[in-house]
């Protein structure tokens, strides 16, 4: 197939190009180079079947393709609060260029979502048929609402013009390739430790997070894509769940070094608790996340000691 990816040169987009490439698709990576970086789709640049447009999903573009995977927004909060409303106007416009361009060429189209449409949950954990509880003129607001907005118009597309969407929930996710700077919990902890600085755990740390390796929520991505029962929206993400505090311990120990973990004032709406209901797909997709955190923050670490 010919596939479109937004956001492909991104953390999460350069996995899923290089997953594509790998099973023989020709892949169109479009990014603006906001968040993404080329180091992340370098290998890949050699390929025949791959190419690399630098273009802002907030203005128009046209491509026969089989399939498109919108993964372009920023993600993580330092990054998606730096422009606000280009980070609403990304996800909103973003949204609405990959539905038109469907609409046009009947390709399929996937929506990175995010375990954020949930905000501060008080249901746990959260099934894709809760509605959230979200504050909807925050700090985070940009990001959480700008998704929720996205979601509605795929639905829209799908009911009133038949677009073939799929939309995935994706909750906390680590991996090689996450930007040492992206504010990140995973990549906040081990930078910090590979620094030899203290480990800033904001709070009491007891708040709570659930980490999927990067390779199990592609397998995830690639499975919804290509099934037809259900068009979502879909939890991805391990429904393990860690504290901050246990986070921060297990880093210092796979790191080693004589970091100490101290204690910041919790920012404003971050979640208490966060942890995925899985239940749908490991019924439809037969996905479960395979690689324990231990393992996957080795793999983590080992790329970070490159960058660092």
């Amino acid at each position: 197939m010919r596939i479109l990816v937004t956001g492909g040169a991104g953390f999460l987009g350069s996995h899923l190009c290089e997953r594509l490439l790998n099973e023989g698709n020709e892949v169109i990576c479009l990014d603006n180079f906001f968040t993404g970086r080329k180091v992340n789709i370098e290998p890949l640049l050699n390929n025949s079947r791959f190419e690399l447009v630098r273009h802002d999903v907030i203005d128009p573009f046209k491509y026969e393709v089989d399939q498109i995977y919108n993964l372009a927004c920023p993600a993580s909060p330092p990054h998606y609060q730096y422009n606000p409303i280009k980070t609403t106007k990304t996800s909103v416009m973003g949204a609405i260029n990959c539905l038109g361009l469907a609409k046009r060429v009947r390709a399929r189209v996937f929506q990175a979502s995010t375990s954020e449409v949930y905000g501060d949950p008080a249901v746990h954990p959260q099934p894709e048929s809760y509605w959230g509880n979200v504050n909807p003129i925050g700090r985070r607001s940009c990001y959480d609402e700008g998704k929720r907005v996205a979601e509605t118009l795929f639905f829209d597309y799908h009911r009133e013009n038949k677009v073939d969407i799929r939309i995935v929930r994706i909750f906390n996710t680590y991996g090689p390739r996450m930007h040492p700077n992206d504010g990140r919990v995973v990549s906040n902890f081990i930078v910090q430790a590979l620094r030899g600085e203290d480990l800033t755990v904001y709070g009491d740390g007891s708040q709570t997070r659930s980490f999927c390796y990067v390779d199990d929520l592609i397998e995830g991505f690639v499975r919804l894509m290509n099934q037809t029962e259900t068009v979502g929206p879909m939890n991805i993400g391990n429904p393990g769940e860690f504290t901050m505090l246990q986070l921060a311990e297990l880093t210092l120990k796979l790191v080693g070094g004589t970091s100490k973990i101290v204690h910041k004032d919790l920012p404003a709406d971050d979640p208490k608790q966060r942890r995925p209901d899985i239940t749908i797909a490991k019924k439809v997709l037969k996905w479960e996340p395979t690689v324990p955190l231990e393992e996957g923050l080795k793999r983590t670490i080992a790329y970070f000691k490159t960058q660092v």
